[in-house]
Parts: C-alpha cells; structure tokens; sequence
C-alpha cells in the first residue's frame, strides 16, 4: 500500500524521535523518580527472647531479640533509611479476647522503644496500632459475638496508641482499619506524635508470611474481610483517605504495594494539602507476600534481585508514594543505591 509506505516513511523521517539513542545515553535514563534512603522504612519483627528466630516463608528474615533489633536499627540509620517499623511476636500466654497486653507499659513494644530513643537517635520509631498480634482470636479488633466490635476496638486502640507515645515513638500507625481510630487517637495524643494511617488496606492473600512471623493469624474460618477493603475498588480508598487526612493523619499507607500502584497514583493526585500547605505524606507497603514471590523468583535463578527490587521500589515512587516500607530498605541503602549513584 502506497499510502502505508509513505506514512512510514514520514513517521521515520520527523525530528526528535530518535528515542533509542537518547534511551543509550546514560543521563537520559537517569531521568524519572528519585529513589533514596531517606525514602525507604524498614519494618522489623522481634520478640521477647535473647535469640532471633528465622522466619520460614520470608528467608533472609529473622524474629529479631532485643539486642539484635537495636543493632539493626543502627545499621538502618547509618544506611540513611528514614524509620524502622516494630512489629511483635507477642507470646501465646499473653494473647486474650480483648488485647490487654497492647497497652501494658512494661510490655516489649514500649521497652523496645524507650530503648531505640535512647540508644539510636537520628532514626523514626514507628509502631503498628492494632490488636491481632495480641489477640487470642487474630483479629485486629475485640470480638463480640463473632463479630468485631468497632467503638469498643477503637477504645483499645487509643490505649495502645497512648502507650507507645509516651514510651517516645515518633509516628504510631494503625493498621486495624476500624472506623474512626485516627480521629479518637489524634485526640488522644494531640501534637506528641505523627500518625500514619494504614488507609487504603486491601484483603490481600499476601499477608501470608506476615501473619507467620507474628503467628497472628485470624482463626480458622474467618477472615478479615469485613474491614479490610475490597480489590477491585478504588473510590472506597479515596475515600478512607479522605476521612483519616481530615481525622488528622499525617501520612497515608496503600497496603499491599505493586498491586495497587493506580490507588497510589490516584492519591497522589487528589490527597489535599496538609495544615503546613505540604502535600500530605504517601507511604506504601510493599509486603511480606511480595517479598516472599519475589525471593522465591530470585532462589530459582528466574530473576536478578538487585535490578528487580530496585524496579520495585522505583515504581512506588513513580506512582507517587513519599515513603516505601520494604524488608529490603537497609540492603538497599547499603548496597543497591550505593552502586546505582
């Protein structure tokens, strides 16, 4: 066909297409999202025990004892990583329908952080808002007739959240998605701490590993669908967002990450700026079942980990999320970023 060549020709022949080439130059592909340390959290998991324990369905990661998280803590910090994120292996015996244990001053969440603010400064303590690692049931919330009670959770959650402020964490996140919890504890603890709303926190298969490093699993036959949201819907986290930026959240978290990189993108768009005029704060996790693929495609040999997990982590912040947590943040400050600079 004369015309289709003709086009083709036209097509090969304009100025300034010649992407190829400019694609070879090196400071051409440099151009895109920013990735550095100080965008990266990384979550920890620890418990009460001089020993750290390898956790099966996550290799590489371990159930940290006190000494060893403080040490990990410094090496994040010295990394550049902006916080680290505390998540518990509570011990059976102190697990019961109503989470007590979550707001007990002496327990190891407190301790853990009163040791943190005093022996790692320079580094953001962040700790998780929510009962299931202290609940019998593995529940984010307290249990009433085979259903989750949500005044009653957010009463527990406060104490919780009130708990970990006074030990002198920096940010409190709650990830239970109870309605009305960052309202109730922004009232509680006004301007002492920042805190980052799990508000876009979709049922996801990929909390597996998670819930085996915490042993946090919900009992069988149920599930944790009645508040957490619903994949295939956007407008429900836009919404949430919404509420918890006007509740006064100062960070946002899309929890899972790669699936969910158009929710992130979306909220980029339309999150309000915050009472400074900054943009409210996006964070994204990138979660123990993507971790969990991802090593398993690496243990195969089927894929590169550097080159992957820095395609990862560059796409959140292409998305437009401020801060990512992912269990490769200190080896990616240490290692990957290093040799990409």
């Amino acid at each position: 066909d004369s015309k289709a060549t003709v086009s083709v020709l036209n097509w090969r022949g304009r100025q300034g297409t010649h992407h190829r080439r400019m694609a070879a130059a090196t400071g051409f592909r440099r151009v895109g999202a920013n990735l550095a340390a100080r965008n990266l959290i990384q979550p920890l998991f620890m418990h009460d025990a001089a020993h750290n324990e390898p956790i099966k369905s996550m290799p590489g990661m371990e159930r940290l004892g006190v000494e060893s998280l403080v040490a990990e803590a410094k090496r994040a910090r010295d990394a550049g990583v902006y916080g680290v994120a505390l998540f518990p292996r509570v011990r059976d015996e102190l697990k019961t329908e109503t989470g007590v244990e979550a707001w007990n001053a002496d327990g190891l969440v407190p301790r853990v952080v009163r040791r943190l603010k005093e022996e790692v400064p320079g580094i953001k303590v962040i700790t998780d808002v929510a009962l299931d690692p202290y609940s019998s049931v593995g529940q984010d919330g307290i249990v009433k007739d085979g259903k989750v009670e949500n005044d009653l959770t957010v009463d527990a959650l406060v104490k919780q959240a009130v708990c970990h402020v006074e030990a002198g964490a920096d940010i409190v996140a709650p990830s239970d998605m109870m309605d009305g919890r960052v309202g109730a504890i922004r009232a509680a603890i006004g301007d002492q701490a920042e805190i980052m709303s799990y508000a876009a926190k979709y049922a996801s298969a990929f909390y597996g590993p998670f819930r085996d490093a915490l042993d946090s699993a919900p009992m069988p036959g149920t599930d944790k669908k009645t508040y957490q949201m619903n994949p295939g819907n956007i407008k429900e986290a836009l919404y949430e967002a919404l509420l918890d930026v006007r509740e006064g959240a100062d960070y946002i978290m899309v929890k899972p990450g790669l699936p969910y990189l158009d929710v992130v993108a979306a909220l980029a768009e339309q999150l309000p700026p915050s009472p400074s005029g900054q943009p409210h704060r996006l964070a994204v996790y990138h979660v123990s079942g993507e971790y969990a693929m991802l090593k398993a495609a690496v243990e195969a040999g089927y894929v590169e980990e550097r080159a992957e997990v820095l395609k990862a982590l560059k796409s959140f912040r292409r998305a437009g999320a401020e801060y990512i947590l992912t269990y490769y943040a200190t080896r990616a400050a240490e290692e990957y970023l290093v040799k990409e600079a």
